[in-house]
């Protein structure tokens, strides 16, 4: 059986927070006004202290989803990928899933934020496996559903859990790299758990369980 490297992406892959970066460059296209902003920092914030309500924050995240086009979505990912995360993609995790696609290792992204936002991102990384939140696409269009549990939290561990069964992989020999306390679920599951640039919470947990940490940046 091959060896699984499973890694969060913001803040762990990324020196920074792609979503965060996605409503600030939304911003700046004068796409959203400034009241989105502050909601999002809001939002940013309760992710941090533990008390995020994922179901507002999605529906949140969809609003300027729903109310544009998906030809103008699209061009707007493109220069968002170019001027907001190809500078805060990180060298050190880059090399890392390089050499472990090298070493015959296989490399999944699990992250909390939506599909559309992250799948060129993980093509950044050459990663074809990216385990996401969902947004339900219908016509070509957002419908403003979420597709099945939010990948944050336990739901991401289900959803991890869900992609190992279905192809073979022992999560117990796994290693997952992450920044956040809110994966917890997940990091006490793998073999392997290891802290990338933590947060507090994560650093003072990962020193009470010995866990490895490792900065990417």
């Amino acid at each position: 059986m091959d060896e699984l490297l499973i890694f969060d992406l913001d803040n762990t892959l990324l020196a920074g927070d792609s979503d965060r970066n996605w409503g600030i460059f939304l911003s700046e296209q004068q796409i959203v006004d400034s009241s989105y902003l502050d909601e999002s920092e809001r939002f940013y914030n309760n992710y941090y202290e533990g008390s995020l309500d994922i179901d507002g924050f999605l529906s949140f995240c969809l609003k300027p989803l729903i109310a544009n086009d998906m030809a103008k979505l699209l061009k707007l990912r493109e220069q968002f990928i170019e001027e907001k995360i190809r500078p805060i993609v990180t060298k050190t995790g880059k090399e890392l899933i390089n050499q472990a696609h090298a070493e015959g290792k296989k490399v999944i992204i699990a992250t909390a934020t939506n599909d559309f936002v992250t799948r060129p991102i993980a093509d950044i990384f050459d990663v074809s496996v990216l385990i996401a939140t969902e947004f339900e696409i219908k016509d070509n269009a957002f419908t403003g559903r979420v597709v099945g549990t939010p990948c944050f939290r336990g739901g991401k561990l289900n959803k991890v859990t869900k992609w190992i069964n279905d192809n073979n992989f022992d999560l117990s020999q796994a290693s997952f790299y992450s920044d956040s306390f809110n994966d917890l679920p997940l990091l006490e599951k793998v073999k392997k758990p290891v802290i990338v640039d933590g947060d507090d919470k994560l650093r003072e947990i990962g020193k009470n369980k010995n866990w490895e940490c490792v900065s990417f940046r």
